[in-house]
C-alpha cells in the first residue's frame, strides 16, 4: 500500500482551503485518509499553515511520499530538516541535544524571517492604501513676475 501526504480540498468555490493528510495513493483526493496532519490556507498573507510536525516526521520515517506542495510545506515548516538531523543522529555523526539545538537556532532564525517579511509586506499594503490627491493644484506665478507681463498688454 502506497502512502502519500497530500492535500484536500476543502472551502467553496474560489475560496480554496486545504487538509494536509495522509491517504492511500490509490484513494481519491477527497475522499478517504488515514490520518489529519495539519490545515493550510492559500488566501491569507502569508498563508496560514498549521502542522503537527511530529505526525508528519512519523509519517516520513514510516515511508509516507508527500506530493510536491506538501513537500514545500514541510521544508517550509522545519519537518525535512529535522528528518534530516535525526537522520544523522542515527547514523552516529553528532547526538541528539546536538541535533535539536541545531534546528532550534534555525527555528529561530527562520521564525524571524518570516516576521521581517510579514513587517515589509504591511508597510508596502499601508504605502498603497496612503492618499494621493487626485487633483493637483497649479503653482501660481510670484508677483515680479506678473507685474511685467501686465505693463507689456498696456503699452
Amino acid at each position: 500500500m502506497a502512502v502519500k501526504m497530500r492535500l484536500q480540498s476543502h472551502g467553496s468555490k474560489k475560496r480554496p482551503f486545504y487538509f494536509i493528510v495522509v491517504a492511500d495513493g490509490r484513494a481519491p483526493r477527497d475522499g478517504k485518509f488515514i490520518q489529519k496532519i495539519g490545515t493550510y490556507n492559500p488566501l491569507t498573507v502569508p498563508a496560514t499553515i498549521q502542522l503537527d510536525r511530529q505526525k508528519a516526521l512519523e509519517w516520513l520515517n514510516k515511508g509516507a511520499q508527500p506530493t510536491d506542495t506538501v513537500r514545500r510545506i514541510l521544508s517550509f515548516k522545519g519537518v525535512l530538516y529535522l528528518k534530516h538531523l535525526l537522520r544523522g543522529v542515527k547514523l552516529g555523526l553528532f547526538d541528539d541535544a546536538t541535533a535539536m539545538t541545531k534546528f532550534q537556532a534555525w527555528h529561530n532564525e527562520h521564525e524571524a524571517n518570516v516576521a521581517r517579511r510579514n513587517d515589509e509586506h504591511r508597510k508596502a499594503q499601508r504605502a498603497k492604501k496612503a492618499y494621493t490627491p487626485v487633483v493637483k493644484k497649479v503653482e501660481e506665478k510670484p508677483a515680479e513676475e506678473a507685474a511685467p507681463a501686465q505693463d507689456s498688454t498696456e503699452a
